[in-house]
């Protein structure tokens, strides 16, 4: 890849910016020769690293990864028969330790399982007597999803917990071994204690006696060349017998070991270099069971800086809210809502790029300070991303090519010098790359030929810009010439863009528009920045007829521009407002839906316990007239049968009255008792049924009433008096209530009451007729009715009979006679 390309357009930053999320410093060194690549397939894949570890991110947050040091070198002395340092073992300790948080860390964040790979026998600390048995190393690695792009770095983990613990457990710190890293050791350091203890107790004596306390420079107790003496004054050094190790600068005092402790700081000074050498024993030891999972920890070790640096990648997406762009292989840039990835993302205003699909050339034009070269540099650094397997800042439908390389020419240090030095300079660049360009190559220009005679830099820029698109790479440049707006729009696979400003505030937006040509807007600038219109009219009659026509094509197309994007906007609105009421509309329609199912559900629940409680209460009605009727006494039968109907008509009232229908205001008694006839019709109000008068009790205020052949007693007050006086037949319970339905006839009340009729009906329907007929007949003592069920197909005669056939009160039934009926009559005999 181009290296002064990666300069110009800042690639640096962005790899200083993913430094600082490295947790490592080996990480950061190979984030520093991070460079793009060209191969679509090694592309792709660093790409799905990143992408996953950013799903992780997000979903499990970041691993735990250790700040470790690199391990060759200590390996390598290991191989060769050297020790390790306690520096190098906690070293490795960590290394463990991290492969091991992050193996488990897999297993949660991408499904892993723990497979038995990698299991070593290291020998045991032979000096720790807790435990005879070889240690096992751990190799826990894991097997993450078959499809997992960092399945292969967690899979090559290999923990080993028990060398882990064995240098954790040995060495507390860089300077200090633990007493309980070997017996031989506890030992040692405990005579030392005993022994250290002895020395200071002889010499606390010494010094805090009064005989040698006037020879002491201080009454204390120090050190010197590691053994225990006193500050002696120097002209007393004869009243204490010792040996001198060391002299005051002044040469005033002497650093004397009393006579009295020499063998005890011999016998400490012996239990020091023992301790020693037992520390270098349990280093050598620790580091032979390091060096038997050698392997395992260089593994371990590159695993984990790949770890570091894919999920750095990661975390620098999630600061930028950065995206996995699609990736092809044949030229096509489509980048939606991009944002240049070095400037404020709270400020950026993003842009929509795209080239390669219609046209291979893009000419962008515009005022300065309009946001060209910030196109320019998005573009070019977004390929260098991608390559380098970064996300980018964009909406995740953006497609990026992958590129052989990518060129760029863009003057950074804005000079208003326009030397021939600098129009040098560029071109000489501009050379290196029309000599270096492939047809996969991406070429960027700030400023085409500009620094030179206006007409010769327009004509060189539209044959440099002709010459790469026979080429066959995609070309990005930026212009003020009129002649490249004009080359733009005649010539195939040549568009123009422009960055929109806006005049009346004198500011860019910053918007990239493809397809429209760009103005210069200097005229109206001037003039919004104060310069005389007589100055600016000048200026206007100088431009040729063409570049005026020009202009005045370019600003109707800008102003139809707008036009289009106002309405384009208020049309959108609109249909956001329609959808917005059709989605309202919909929710409201769904929602009496599920109203309407909720309360037919509710319905159909309420009516299936309605008749469940009637069957059984009707059941319990039937028992008491069947108990009446066996005492054989008529006046108990009439009194439980009046008891029926009543509660069988309070029932009914009780039911109706549950229904969504509005019931009728019930009628008024219009009788008086002291004028109430024998004869009498009149309507028993709370059963609805009609009868004549055979009695009235005028203390009791009452009248008995003959039903058909029931006899009921009433309240004067629950009676009204109708004008038919032909006695009515009773509607028995069991008749259907709603029989004002076209399919089914409705029964009629003078019609016998030991005959059915179920002509019309449906075999359902008539069935359950059937039951609560054959009920009343139980109650009113029938001993044999008929059914009228008609010929027809016979299948409504065929349902009856299976139902007759088990019915707990059918002695026995047969078809009609002639004259009763024939087949379509069925006669049945009561038990």
């Amino acid at each position: 890849m181009n290296q002064k390309s990666l300069r110009v357009l800042e690639f640096d930053k962005i790899i200083e910016l993913l430094s600082q999320y490295a947790v490592n410093e080996i990480t950061r060194e190979r984030i520093a020769q991070v460079a793009p690549l060209t191969d679509f397939a090694e592309v792709s894949a660093m790409q799905a690293e990143t992408d996953e570890a950013l799903v992780c991110l997000l979903k499990f947050g970041s691993p735990e990864i250790q700040r470790i040091n690199p391990v060759a070198t200590s390996l390598k002395r290991i191989e060769v028969g050297g020790a390790l340092s306690t520096l190098e073992l906690l070293n490795v300790a960590k290394v463990l330790k991290c492969a091991r948080v992050l193996a488990k860390y897999a297993e949660s964040a991408l499904g892993g399982n723990p497979v038995g790979d990698g299991v070593l026998d290291v020998p045991q600390n032979k000096t720790n007597n807790t435990n005879t048995e070889p240690i096992k190393s751990e190799g826990t690695s894991r097997t993450p999803s078959p499809t997992s792009a960092l399945s292969g770095y967690f899979v090559a983990l290999f923990p080993d917990k028990h060398v882990e613990d064995a240098i954790t457990s040995a060495i507390l710190s860089e300077e200090e071994i633990a007493d309980t890293a070997s017996t031989e050791l506890a030992q040692i350091r405990r005579k030392m204690k005993s022994a250290e203890a002895k020395v200071r107790s002889s010499l606390t004596a010494l010094t805090q006696s009064a005989k040698y306390q006037k020879f002491l420079q201080d009454a204390i107790v120090t050190m010197r060349n590691n053994r225990y003496v006193v500050p002696v004054k120097a002209e007393y050094r004869a009243e204490i017998t010792g040996i001198v190790h060391d002299v005051s600068s002044s040469g005033s005092t002497l650093f004397v070991e009393p006579q009295q402790v020499v063998n005890a700081n011999n016998e400490l000074h012996e239990l020091s270099i023992k301790e020693q050498t037992e520390i270098e024993r349990i280093l050598f030891e620790l580091s032979s069971f390091v060096g038997e999972i050698a392997d395992l920890v260089s593994a371990n070790f590159e695993n984990i800086i790949n770890i570091d640096f894919i999920f750095s990648k990661a975390k620098l997406a999630r600061s930028m809210d950065a995206i996995r762009p699609n990736l092809n292989d044949d030229g096509r840039i489509n980048i939606k809502l991009g944002r240049h990835p070095l400037l404020d993302k709270a400020k950026v205003v993003p842009i929509n790029v795209y080239l390669g699909d219609e046209f291979d050339t893009l000419v962008v034009t515009g005022p300065n300070t309009g946001g060209k070269t910030v196109v320019l540099k998005t573009v070019g650094l977004f390929c260098l991303m991608t390559q380098s397997g970064l996300h980018i800042p964009a909406h995740d439908s953006s497609e990026m090519s992958i590129f052989d390389n990518v060129f760029a020419d863009i003057g950074d240090e804005q000079s208003i010098e326009q030397s021939l030095s600098t129009f040098s300079s560029h071109m000489t660049n501009i050379v290196d790359i029309v000599e270096n360009i492939t047809p996969n190559s991406l070429v960027l220009f700030d400023e085409l030929g500009a620094g030179t005679d206006p007409l010769e830099g327009a004509a060189l820029a539209t044959a440099i810009l002709d010459y790469i698109k026979k080429f066959g790479a995609k070309t990005v440049a930026t212009t003020h010439y009129s002649e490249l707006k004009m080359f733009a729009i005649t010539t195939p696979r040549v568009e123009n863009a422009s960055c929109e400003f806006n005049v009346e505030t004198l500011s860019p937006t910053y918007r990239l528009l493809i397809g429209v040509p760009g103005k210069s807007n200097a005229f109206s600038i001037s003039q919004k920045l104060g310069l005389s219109d007589h100055i600016i009219a000048n200026a206007k009659e100088k431009l040729s007829g063409e570049d005026v026509k020009f202009e005045d094509v370019l600003q109707n197309i800008e102003q139809n521009r707008q036009t289009s994007e106002a309405e384009r906007a208020e049309a959108e609105q609109l249909r956001a407002e329609i959808e917005r009421l059709k989605q309202s509309h919909q929710n409201e329609v769904d929602k009496l839906v599920q109203e309407k199912e909720r309360i037919l559900s509710k319905a159909k629940e309420q009516a299936t316990q309605i008749i469940a409680n009637a069957k059984e209460e009707t059941d319990e009605l039937i028992a008491e007239l069947r108990a009446a009727q066996a005492l054989d006494d008529k006046a108990e039968l009439q009194r439980a049968m009046q008891e029926v109907k009543r509660e069988l008509g309070l029932k009914h009232k009780s039911v109706t009255a549950k229904s969504a229908a509005p019931q009728k205001a019930r009628p008024k008694s219009n009788i008086d008792v002291n004028t109430l006839k024998t004869g009498t019709t009149v309507l028993i109000i709370d059963q609805d049924i009609t009868g004549n008068v055979l009695s009235v009790n005028k203390q009791k205020k009452s009248a008995v009433i003959q039903v058909g052949i029931m006899k009921l007693t009433a309240k004067i007050e629950n009676l009204m008096e109708v004008e038919d006086s032909t006695p009515a037949t009773p509607t028995p319970q069991f008749a259907r209530q709603n029989a004002g339905a076209d399919s089914i006839p409705a029964r009629t009340t003078n019609r016998p009451l030991n005959e059915l009729d179920l002509r019309g009906y449906s075999l359902d329907e008539a069935l359950l007729e059937v039951d609560q007929f054959l009920d009343g007949c139980v109650m009113t003592r029938l001993s044999t009715v008929s059914i009228i069920h008609g010929k027809g197909t016979g299948v409504l005669r065929a349902g009856i009979h299976d139902m007759l056939k088990s019915h707990r009160q059918v002695k026995s039934y047969r078809l009609g006679k002639f004259g009763e009926g024939e087949h379509g009559v069925t006669i049945v005999e009561m038990k």
